[in-house]
């Protein structure tokens, strides 16, 4: 009896890991350090928390790699994407202002509002910005489901990750913890191909 249960339990065990697993063989070998990324045209900046005074701390080092990658030549310009919506103090617009502030050039900086969630972003950028290859920014944590999602929606992707256990020990512990259940629904995703919840380009007046 304790023999069936073991087997059950380890099944199980099996079941809910195989989802994480995915996520990390998909990015297996297109995450290298910042200076051996190879050229993208492009690097997409994947939203996480604004504050009303700017981004977060886990926001603004997403974009100080993007400005790197900028600055070394690794991409030509840089995609924003994340939830535009005063609820969450305009994400695109906090990332916008930053990279600018930071020295990126107006114009090699485009932003996609309604990137609300993983998914949405990378089919997003893949069928209404036209991006088949890319360079994903984000947290160390966190890249892995993204690059598994982006390569599931069409994009030819790379990924530098931040990796903020020093800087912000506690969000990124938790980052890392939400990643198993989250892989779950990754999988879900690359599997069912939801359409995300906004379908094509914001109208400029509405921006």
């Amino acid at each position: 009896m304790l023999i069936w249960i073991g087997t059950i339990m380890g099944g199980v065990v099996v079941l809910a890991l195989a989802p994480f697993a995915w996520t990390r063989l998909a990015g297996a070998g297109r995450r290298p350090d910042i200076a051996h990324v190879p050229h993208r045209p492009v690097a997409v900046v994947l939203g996480a928390a604004a504050w009303a005074d700017g981004p977060s701390p886990l926001l603004a080092r997403r974009l100080d790699l993007a400005v790197r990658l900028i600055e070394e030549g690794k991409v030509d310009r840089v995609l924003v994407s994340g939830d535009n919506r005063e609820v969450s103090f305009r994400e695109t617009d906090t990332m916008t202002g930053y990279l600018v502030d930071q020295g990126v050039p107006a114009d090699r900086v485009e932003a996609d509002p309604y990137g609300y969630r993983t998914w949405d972003t990378c089919v997003r950028v893949r069928e209404f910005y036209g991006v088949d290859a890319a360079t994903m920014v984000t947290q160390s944590f966190h890249l892995p489901r993204t690059l598994a999602l982006a390569r599931a929606a069409g994009i030819d992707a790379v990924g530098v990750g931040d990796s903020s256990l020093g800087a912000r020990r506690r969000s990124t512990v938790i980052g890392y913890l939400r990643e198993v259940p989250a892989a779950a629904k990754a999988l879900k995703d690359a599997v069912l191909r939801p359409a995300p919840a906004m379908a094509g380009r914001p109208d400029p007046r509405d921006t």
